[in-house]
């Protein structure tokens, strides 16, 4: 039986972006349909956060464009992605922290929700779904990494989005964290969103992924299947070295 076509959500085409005299990327693209999960990975200075910044409109490219559900956004500021449905998480999530868990993740909400009260219940929905209800009246400020990560990402789901790009989400955390975080971005794609996540642990990504993108040199090297990628002979040499490819296959 045949898997059912998905509707393209996002497409970027034909990438560029220069400072100066520098390449970062090169005529990169990248397709993601409804409900799926991409990964992009590659080595440091591969060009991969800077085409995720251009996909999240924190960088206008210098050639190029970016689709929304077939709607171009290249030029659309960060906030127009987010009342487009595109919300995005940082490597080090900014808090307020003097403000309770609660009303930070309102600041997110309130753009669906301009009333206190339905802001605040949208608040407690995404607090719900990452874990952090029993935390919502304590201080941003009282919680570690781990916590503050998932606040980061409690804050852009209460935001509804559609797409969520996950910017090294799991960066920083020790293995049960890890383990913890995974199972927490696999609930929010049971809700219904589709997922771009940038991360160098590729356990992570070899676990998440329905589809691997891989950058070097400002350019895609390769995509597809995670046993497709760990197989590829450029994706070897450029990035995972033959050790790690290797332990991809033990069980």
């Amino acid at each position: 039986m045949s898997e059912p076509v998905r509707t393209m959500l996002l497409r970027a085409e034909n990438i560029r972006m220069a400072f100066g005299g520098f390449l970062a990327v090169a005529d990169a693209g990248l397709e993601v349909a409804e409900g799926e999960i991409v990964g992009l990975i590659g080595p440091n200075g591969a060009g991969k956060t800077t085409f995720f910044n251009c996909l999240a409109g924190d960088l206008k490219p210098s050639a190029g464009r970016v689709l929304f559900e077939e709607t171009d956004i290249t030029e659309a500021s960060p906030e127009a992605h987010a009342a487009l449905g595109i919300g995005r998480t940082f490597q080090v999530p900014a808090t307020f922290d003097e403000m309770t868990i609660l009303e930070n993740v309102m600041v997110g909400a309130f753009l669906r929700h301009p009333r206190e009260k339905e802001a605040r219940e949208a608040a407690r929905r995404a607090l719900a779904l990452t874990g952090l209800e029993r935390l919502a009246e304590h201080k941003a400020k009282s919680l570690g990494t781990p916590g503050r990560k998932r606040l980061g990402i409690a804050r852009v789901m209460a935001t509804e989005p559609r797409l969520v790009l996950l910017d090294e989400a799991l960066a920083g955390l020790n293995p049960a964290e890890i383990r913890q975080a995974i199972e927490l971005v696999r609930v929010i794609h049971r809700s219904g969103v589709t997922l771009v996540i940038v991360e160098h642990i590729m356990e992570v990504i070899l676990t998440l992924a329905e589809r691997i993108v891989v950058f070097n040199q400002g350019r895609v090297i390769a995509e597809g299947k995670p046993n497709e990628i760990v197989n590829d002979p450029a994706v070897i040499d450029a990035y995972l070295g033959r050790s790690h490819a290797r332990r991809a296959h033990q069980p």
